[in-house]
């Protein structure tokens, strides 16, 4: 990652005395038996390549929203998190946190990741406008012609999708696929909770001048108070790394949306002529600034919170 193109306050990697597994934003840190540690970095990623430009905020507007959706759903769908590290002070925890780690990371249970990504889809947009515009379909399913960009379907779509490590590109699936990898009642589980979580998500939204257009959600297997497998809400929920926001105000069917999720930054890749492949080019200023207000806007607006800092 080349330092000289991200600004001085972002956090591009973090660095504990502890097993760690890396993903494109998040490092994994493994506490003990029971528990991990997610940092979110700064690091931004687009078309499945992690760009050398870190945006200022952005890890702990990703983990305050989903602690946000975390606490607001859990009687919905169960999920991982213990708390979110508000402090240097962490006794609890055989590594030392400095200021760089408030805000941004979340100590959470153990789960056993599913291989499948699930996707819920409630409007025309994104790769499902164009796959519909090639075959009338989206993701497999077939959908009423005429339908125009950016309109909403008669019900949110579920479209899974493979998980494929850093530097590969998931792949649609069919539900009959999820429940040949994730099993028949952890698939229906999954489909299940992420029509509710995505239905609730949308309500919330909307009272707060967003729309959801879709958004992606990943679940593990965990044991319960019971000590009974079951499938839980891991990883991030309705971020503007994992959504597609949209504001409420100007938002017209059979258009191109303003975006407050990285479909700016999607747009000004496509501009640059960048083949997609890695390394990614550096982020100028100015597209780090408007990213980081999107987030940070929305964020604020749809949590009535303010981001919290060391």
């Amino acid at each position: 990652m080349t330092a000289d193109t991200t600004p001085p306050d972002v956090l591009m990697e973090s660095q504990l005395d502890l097993p760690r597994r890396q993903g494109k934003v998040r490092e994994i840190y493994e506490v003990d038996d029971e528990r991990l540690l997610i940092v979110a970095t700064d690091r931004v990623s687009a078309f499945d390549v992690v760009l050398p430009t870190g945006i200022p905020d952005k890890g702990r507007v990703l983990t305050q929203m989903s602690a946000f959706w975390f606490e607001r759903t859990q009687d919905i769908v169960p999920n991982h998190m213990i708390r979110v590290i508000s402090s240097t002070e962490n006794p609890d925890l055989p590594v030392a946190l400095g200021p760089e780690y408030i805000g941004r990371s979340m100590l959470v249970r153990r789960a056993e990741p599913v291989a499948v990504e699930s996707i819920v889809r409630g409007y025309l947009a994104g790769s499902g406008w164009k796959s519909y515009q090639e075959s009338g379909q989206v993701c497999g399913i077939p959908l009423p012609p005429g339908m125009t960009e950016s309109e909403p379907f008669p019900q949110p779509l579920f479209t899974p999708s493979t998980k494929a490590p850093i530097g590969e590109h998931d792949e649609n699936i069919s539900y009959a696929q999820a429940v040949e990898i994730a099993g028949e009642e952890v698939a229906n589980a999954m489909k299940v909770r992420s029509i509710a979580l995505y239905v609730y998500g949308l309500e919330r939204a909307r009272m707060r001048g967003f729309l959801i257009a879709d958004t992606k959600f990943e679940f593990g297997i965990a044991a319960n108070e019971q000590g009974e497998a079951e499938t839980i809400l891991i990883d991030e929920v309705l971020t503007p790394d994992s959504s597609r926001f949209w504001s409420v105000e100007g938002y017209q069917s059979g258009t191109h949306q303003e975006a407050f999720d990285k479909q700016t930054l999607r747009d000004w890749l496509e501009s640059t002529g960048w083949d997609k492949e890695p390394p990614g080019p550096a982020i100028p200023p100015e597209v780090v600034e408007d990213l980081r207000r999107r987030y940070l806007e929305a964020f604020e607006r749809l949590t009535g919170r303010e981001l919290t800092r060391p």
